[in-house]
């Protein structure tokens, strides 16, 4: 996969910038590029995913080459490059959490939702994903609801819990 070395970076707001040279002042002079996993999550937080003009204006930012940024961009998961649902639910299919109905749940989220894997719901509430490792085997079948709350023992009841609670509550937004 290729990115155009040439395609114009996005334009940087003031307050973006100031919130990246926040994160660039932890680091020392000559290591701010260490800030590039917190550049890229103020971009995502602010525009909901991260573009390849969202790459090249972090790479600007940091000094980096946008190819450096891209490859951080499309190895954590928690980095959307496309726009996603409201809720975005990581189901872990990693081989402990296999062995214990990982990959069931993820085909029940599919049947409920009626959504595949990596797929987005017509309403844009949920899109569904599968995820390496959460590190909460024990806990297995997990998921992980928007990049921030585990839930973990995800019987078909417990899945279909939060399904029906999370679109009640994206009803009300």
């Amino acid at each position: 996969m290729k990115i155009a070395e040439n395609a114009a970076p996005m334009a940087l707001s003031e307050s973006t910038q100031a919130r990246f040279a926040r994160e660039v002042a932890k680091y020392p002079a000559d290591q701010k590029q260490s800030a590039v996993m917190a550049c890229l999550s103020i971009v995502q937080q602010e525009q909901g995913h991260v573009t390849r003009a969202a790459e090249r204006a972090v790479a600007d930012y940091l000094g980096m080459a946008p190819m450096a940024v891209h490859e951080v961009t499309t190895f954590y998961n928690m980095y959307n490059q496309r726009a996603v649902g409201k809720f975005k639910l990581n189901v872990c299919t990693n081989l402990p959490c296999q062995l214990r109905d990982g990959q069931r749940a993820l085909h029940h989220l599919e049947h409920k939702l009626g959504i595949g894997m990596g797929e987005t719901t017509p309403d844009g509430l949920f899109t569904l994903q599968q995820s390496e490792c959460l590190g909460a085997c024990a806990d297995s079948p997990v998921m992980l609801v928007n990049d921030r709350h585990m839930c973990s023992f995800m019987s078909n009841d417990k899945l279909d819990q939060l399904i029906d609670g999370l679109k009640a509550a994206g009803a009300q937004a």
